[in-house]
């Protein structure tokens, strides 16, 4: 369809932007090119409208299954799959399309996955595409006005955060992995709230809870900060992360929640088999 592959850089855009994650734009695209394949466009006057339309819906239905894949995941006593991006693939990629809200960067997507999905969808396709309301209301099946108050909701939330919080998070987990490669149990402990708990699922059908800081700091770092593995920033579902890799292979992803300068939880997914699924191999293979 020549008419799609004219506004893919767009259309991808907006994907990456709705969803948090290049790659799952990938699958948004690919679902929306089977749809408007198969549609009748005779009638279709703004064929770029259209498509945003069509590659818009198709976020907002993944952003509601990943909800209910989360929820469902820790009923069953495992970790969620989670939205994974490369830290330095949070910067404008000309090559894709230069976003204003990009000079945000990570902080914004933080704030985005705490929105609800179509506030979110509102407030990223009207403040950072200026897509009309009207049209923004077909999508969430809404009234204009109804669409607008998604938009502004979620603009508050936005311009209300602290922008500044993922830098500090990142540095406090950057404490903590020059301590775990240095074995510096004391340092450890400066960076770990007392309770903090780690939530590691191996895929072993249970999940592995861990309680206390010094428990935490014993173990976790011998498992994923031995010298022979790597620990890429990464941001995960939203939040200061890492991708641990060995010989170009992911071993691990780990998402950290960080309050009043210590980390206070720690999820470890390093399920093999699931880490493959989610392509997290790609983001590993050129370190």
């Amino acid at each position: 369809m020549d008419e799609f592959e004219a506004h893919r850089s767009h259309l991808h855009a907006v994907a990456t932007r709705i969803l948090g994650s290049p790659t799952e734009a990938d699958d948004a695209l690919q679902e929306a090119w089977i749809r408007a394949h198969h549609a009748d466009i005779s009638r279709v006057e703004n064929i770029g409208a259209w498509l945003t339309t069509i590659v818009s819906r198709v976020c907002l239905t993944m952003l509601d299954s990943r909800r209910r894949r989360r929820e469902h995941a820790l009923e069953s006593g495992r970790l969620p799959d989670p939205v994974i991006v490369r830290a330095d693939d949070t910067a404008p990629n000309p090559e894709t399309e230069a976003l204003a809200a990009d000079a945000l960067g990570a902080a914004l997507l933080v704030v985005l996955e705490t929105l609800q999905p179509d506030e979110r969808l509102a407030f990223v396709l009207h403040d950072v595409f200026a897509v009309p309301f009207e049209d923004i209301a077909q999508i969430v099946d809404r009234t204009p006005a109804a669409a607008r108050q998604l938009a502004s909701r979620a603009r508050r939330r936005v311009q209300g955060a602290d922008h500044d919080a993922p830098t500090a998070d990142r540095q406090i987990v950057d404490a903590f992995v020059a301590a775990a490669r240095d074995g510096d149990f004391a340092a450890l402990l400066a960076v770990l709230d007392p309770d903090v708990v780690l939530r590691a699922d191996d895929g072993s059908g249970a999940l592995r809870i861990i309680d206390g800081a010094r428990t935490v700091a014993a173990g976790l770092p011998k498992r994923f900060f031995a010298p022979n593995q790597i620990a890429i920033p990464a941001i995960v579902d939203g939040a200061v992360g890492l991708l641990a890799a060995e010989a170009g292979a992911p071993v691990a992803v780990l998402a950290f929640t960080v309050a009043d300068g210590r980390i206070t939880a720690i999820d470890v997914l390093a399920d093999r088999g699931r880490l493959a699924d989610l392509g997290v191999g790609a983001l590993v293979a050129d370190v």
